[in-house]
């Protein structure tokens, strides 16, 4: 047993009421418009990880019960790491994303056809650094470890080294290894710091490996902004209109399930292969604010990480163009009055 299981109830969790149960509890089963015709199409295709973690994406994980209900009959869940999520999205073998808005805009930046719909929470990253590396700035000329370049960790990082005027192909050498490496190495010094995520954070605070350098939960300006959002195949969205709202729906409700019901959505994770650590997970669900859907204004998000991703020479485009090109807030203003309370 996994230290991190040790308080996880040993009584098998019944995938069935999980889901369907947890939404009908809470009072968020699908419920359309009145009058509301049936999707477009009847199949979905999101995604989760290859392996096990970054279970910051359970509205997306949570949301299948959800999805059913709103007409979807064949949801599909294929195994993809972050790269090829955004590869996927971008041909339309996936048809709708939940994940870093940073990764999302220099897709759009170099031409991919996608458009971000909805902001789900902000948080998730926190920088860890070795106990001589005191501010964001004294990563000048230091080690600084991802799991793949390109990825979520590595694009938050680098705008976040823009923010205190550092270059991030200049200054800060990135090296790419798996979380448990990288936690490893920066135990013994071996990197200067970490870019952690989700159950990582949970990790090396248990762990006392570290120190914190940057919360973007709590730290602003990166707490005023979005960190995970929804975005869709352009495509999708612009032939299924009924079905891109109907999905997107889900995503919102099953958002409202993991904040109001932590302990239950971390039990699920955890059965379902998702994640291994209930305690971390859990931790991280109750710390995350995933009812933020409703009051963070989605477009400042993009201008602010539009002007960051620029300075870091990661997209060309200006935070207008990328609104312009990227986005489509209606699905989203039609449900925020349809949702309320």
């Amino acid at each position: 047993m996994r230290d991190g299981q040790a308080n996880y109830p040993r009584r098998r969790f019944v995938s069935g009421m999980t889901l369907a149960g947890t939404a009908a509890m809470l009072g968020v089963a699908p419920r359309p418009a009145f009058g509301e015709p049936p999707p477009e199409t009847t199949r979905l295709v999101l995604r989760r990880n290859p392996t096990p973690g970054y279970a910051c994406i359970a509205p997306q994980l949570m949301a299948e019960e959800l999805l059913k209900g709103e007409g979807f009959v064949d949801v599909q869940y294929p195994r993809l790491g972050r790269v090829d999520a955004l590869k996927a999205l971008a041909r339309g073998d996936v048809q709708m994303d939940l994940g870093f808005i940073g990764n999302f805009m220099t897709q759009v930046d170099e031409g991919a056809p996608i458009v971000v719909l909805a902001g789900i929470h902000v948080g998730c990253f926190q920088l860890f650094a070795t106990n001589r590396i005191r501010t964001i700035g004294d990563l000048k000329g230091k080690t600084a470890g991802v799991t793949e370049l390109g990825s979520g960790r590595h694009v938050f990082l680098a705008a976040a080294l823009a923010w205190v005027g550092l270059h991030p192909e200049k200054d800060v050498k990135f090296v790419q290894h798996p979380p448990a490496e990288s936690m490893r190495l920066l135990a013994e010094a071996k990197i200067d710091a970490y870019q952690a995520f989700a159950e990582d954070v949970q990790e090396l605070r248990a762990k006392k490996i570290g120190r914190s350098l940057l919360d973007s939960t709590l730290d602003r300006p990166w707490s005023q902004y979005f960190c995970c959002m929804v975005a869709a195949h352009k495509e999708f969205v612009q032939k299924n209109p009924i079905a891109t709202k109907r999905a997107l729906r889900a995503l919102l409700k099953a958002s409202n399930v993991c904040a109001v019901q932590p302990e239950q959505v971390a039990r699920f994770l955890v059965e379902k292969g998702h994640t291994r650590e209930y305690d971390y997970v859990l931790s991280m669900l109750k710390e995350l604010p995933y009812t933020r859907w409703r009051d963070v204004d989605p477009e400042d998000t993009i201008r602010f990480y539009g002007v960051r991703l620029h300075e870091a020479g990661m997209i060309k485009s200006t935070p207008q163009k990328i609104v312009a090109q990227g986005t489509d807030w209606r699905p989203l203003n039609a449900l925020k009055r349809e949702l309320k309370g």
